[in-house]
């Protein structure tokens, strides 16, 4: 296995070593049943990641995209109800 790369039982059992680890010699990758699944970084890399370009962002739109900061004005557009009662169906 590549140094920084833990099975999830491997890291559960030596957690603080992990911990340590992305710490002082960077992102640490968990596995589990063979497959990716998740990185654990520094309280200073993740801050550092989840403000890009020096602009504070939260971290859900560093983490994924779709999430945005709308201005109020915005929110209130992309959430206003329709006012279109639809159609009358007669049954």
């Amino acid at each position: 296995m590549p140094d920084g790369t833990w099975s999830l039982a491997e890291a559960k059992a030596k957690f603080s070593e992990v911990v340590e680890r992305a710490r002082t010699q960077g992102p640490q990758h968990l596995t589990k049943n063979g497959k990716d699944a998740v990185v654990i970084v520094s309280a200073e890399d993740y801050r550092r990641l989840s403000q890009p370009h020096g602009v504070a962002e939260s971290g859900a739109t560093w983490l994924d995209p779709r999430f945005q900061i709308l201005s109020d004005e915005e929110h209130d557009e992309a959430f206003a109800r329709d006012k279109d009662p639809g159609r009358v169906i007669e049954f």
